[in-house]
């Protein structure tokens, strides 16, 4: 069995000052503390080797049982976290305050009890926290009979009975706008887009729903947040970007309003400000993109801001989207810059970002370095997302990938390969019940291309291609090439022998 790594990511994750806290707080106890030894050794290594550690600590005593002096270590550094962070998440405070009120109500000290409970309702109010809420309501009754048996009936039980059944509406609302989410969200997390009727059929049942179509269908500020962050989802899925762009400025501007809120979502905030990004980069407005990347970039080390977990999303944004957003200005060789800088520094958390990070960043390094005829490092990339197993995730990057190899194989020479990679190219297109047809067309012609003797006979057949091409970007669905790979400059640059990154930013600029 292999060795379990995850005490090894745990400490990785440490911040110094989340690696001094434990050092202080484990110091205090009495007692031999292996512990220390194991996790000085273990944050000392680059990748996690068990057989070091057994080699290392061979004349110690609790090397023999590893597996438990491991899992003893996880606790212990769980449990300091909880410490470090306890009083700087809004759950955190009020999973401490309900406590201090059983704690006091155990102890019979009823009046203590209602100060801690009055307290912890008011900051429950200003985060909405409606789980908590319902708890501190409970105790509220708990407390209000305990107060009529002493003779004190100034508090009205309807009231709280009151209160609790609007919370409970309020809680009920919530979550349902979170079950649209999840629909919504697992359309975008699977393909980017709506690839087929099907799934467009999906997006518009979502968009009428009543909870997202009705007015004043929201009966909290983080329900009105999630109800209009899914309305910019559709949006972006059937990609109207222009009603993207409306629905995400409102998630913000809700959120800008009501910092406590936006603190507690930091995440959603991170990402509405990334779909504006996505609205200003399709809508051609470059220097809007790069001002929302750059108030992202603002946004790390601030309170609410600073979680391993937010630090590797955004990131992941400043390296891999602005890399893309170059690209898609022609800037290949800015692009390049933010690769070859941010890559080596970054590699550390790209590896241990979500697997959707991973795959973008392969694609737009692949593309980039593509773009700059190094054909062969692209590959490397390119052959990173062809190599994994994944099924459901972002189909669209899969896909897409699988066009951009067939290009480096056709810029590599590689013909031989070129006929296997195409047919595995269509079958894969097939399987994932795409309606597209740019892609599959293109595949069609390149292996055409890659069949034909000499330079004098191909240029006929990419003209045909291009040709073929225009027509179906006439439709907006066929249009989503483009915002991975502009098949279109590749080709006009075959024709008119023009290089590849010059036409893209002619395109973009018709000045240069």
């Amino acid at each position: 069995m292999k060795p379990s790594n995850e005490l090894f990511h745990l400490i990785k994750s440490l911040t110094k000052s989340e690696k001094r806290f434990f050092k202080l707080s484990s110091s205090i106890q009495s007692g031999e503390k292996n512990y220390f030894k194991l996790f000085d050794f273990i944050d000392s290594q680059s990748v996690y080797d068990e057989a070091k550690v057994k080699e290392h600590f061979k004349k110690e005593r609790f090397i023999k049982h590893l597996p438990s002096e491991k899992n003893h270590l996880y606790k212990l550094i769980l449990k300091s976290l909880r410490q470090f962070h306890g009083e700087q998440s809004t759950s955190s405070i009020l999973k401490q305050e309900i406590k201090n009120i059983e704690l006091l109500y155990d102890k019979a000290l009823h009046k203590e009890a209602k100060k801690f409970l009055k307290r912890a309702k008011k900051i429950a109010h200003e985060h909405e926290e409606f789980y908590f809420l319902i708890e501190l309501i409970s105790w509220e009754k708990v407390l209000t009979e305990e107060s009529y048996e002493s003779g004190d009936f100034d508090i009205d039980l309807n009231n709280i009975i009151a209160e609790e059944s609007l919370v409970i509406d309020k809680l009920r609302n919530l979550a349902a706008y979170h079950i649209l989410y999840s629909r919504i969200n697992a359309v975008f997390r699977s393909d980017g887009f709506a690839k087929n009727e099907e799934q467009r059929r999906t997006v518009d049942e979502i968009a009428n729903h009543e909870l997202i179509k009705g007015k004043n269908t929201a009966l909290s500020k983080r329900a009105a947040s999630i109800c209009y962050y899914i309305q910019g989802l559709c949006a972006a899925t059937s990609r109207d970007f222009e009603l993207s762009y409306t629905k995400f400025n409102r998630v913000r501007l809700i959120l800008d309003q009501n910092p406590k809120i936006k603190v507690d979502l930091a995440q959603r905030y991170v990402l509405t400000l990334f779909h504006l990004m996505q609205s200003y980069t399709n809508e051609k407005n470059f220097e809007m993109a790069h001002e929302m990347i750059q108030q992202i970039k603002g946004l790390k080390g601030k309170k609410g801001f600073k979680s391993l977990h937010l630090t590797l999303r955004i990131n992941n944004i400043l390296l891999t989207d602005q890399m893309h957003l170059y690209n898609l200005q022609g800037q290949f060789d800015k692009s390049l810059a933010v690769f070859e800088n941010g890559y080596q520094e970054n590699k550390e958390l790209i590896e241990r970002s979500s697997k959707e990070h991973q795959i973008k960043f392969y694609f737009n390094a692949a593309y980039t370095l593509f773009a700059m005829s190094d054909y062969k490092n692209a590959l490397q990339f390119i052959n990173l997302i062809l190599n994994d197993n994944e099924q459901q995730l972002r189909q669209d990057i899969y896909s897409f990938s699988r066009i951009l190899n067939l290009l480096l194989h056709f810029e590599l020479t590689n013909y031989d390969y070129l006929e296997y990679s195409s047919n595995s190219a269509i079958r894969y297109l097939n399987k994932t019940k795409r309606d597209h047809q740019i892609e599959k067309v293109f595949i069609r012609q390149i292996k055409k291309i890659a069949k034909t003797a000499t330079q004098l006979e191909t240029i006929p057949i990419y003209k045909e291609t291009l040709k073929q091409i225009n027509t179906l970007l006439e439709d907006e669905n066929e249009r989503v090439i483009l915002d991975y790979i502009d098949v279109k400059s590749w080709l006009e640059s075959k024709i008119t022998g023009e290089l590849f990154t010059d036409l893209v930013k002619q395109k973009v600029d018709p000045k240069t």
